[in-house]
């Protein structure tokens, strides 16, 4: 058994994320192991851009509410205890909603030859309102 200690709060990259995103990394891998987890808090209207990852990942929801979207268009609205998950290569997108802050784990397994996440263009505010439409009843 490894104890971890904590690591302090960084606000992620504005090449890959749209407006206020906190993110605590948690745990990167060791000899072992390539799992990746972080806690990552989306003011609201934030998000990341688009981006896929080799092996999926999983997304649970600690706190708030937020969206998770896709290129075709599917949007899934993700509340506390809630979890998504996105296969291998999907292109997606997640975040806070327009009037809501969202917290989530982000959990990929980086194992493989490949880039574990693969970063792409900015989701649009276009396609932010249409997630947001998409997701409504």
């Amino acid at each position: 058994m490894q104890k971890n200690p904590s690591s302090p709060t960084v606000k992620t990259p504005a090449e890959n994320f749209t407006g206020d995103v906190w993110m605590d990394p948690i745990f990167s891998g060791d000899d072992t192991s390539q799992l990746v987890c972080a806690h990552v808090r989306f003011t609201p209207g934030a998000r990341t851009h688009w981006h896929s990852h080799a092996n999926g990942q999983l997304l649970v929801c600690t706190d708030g509410i937020g969206l998770v979207g896709t290129r075709d268009g599917r949007t899934v609205v993700l509340r506390a205890g809630e979890s998504v998950w996105t296969p291998a290569g999907e292109e997606h997108f997640h975040g806070g909603t327009e009037d809501h802050l969202m917290c989530h784990y982000a959990i990929l397994d980086a194992a493989g030859d490949a880039e574990a996440t693969t970063w792409l263009e900015a989701v649009t505010d276009e396609q932010y309102a249409a997630a947001h439409t998409a997701a409504r009843p």
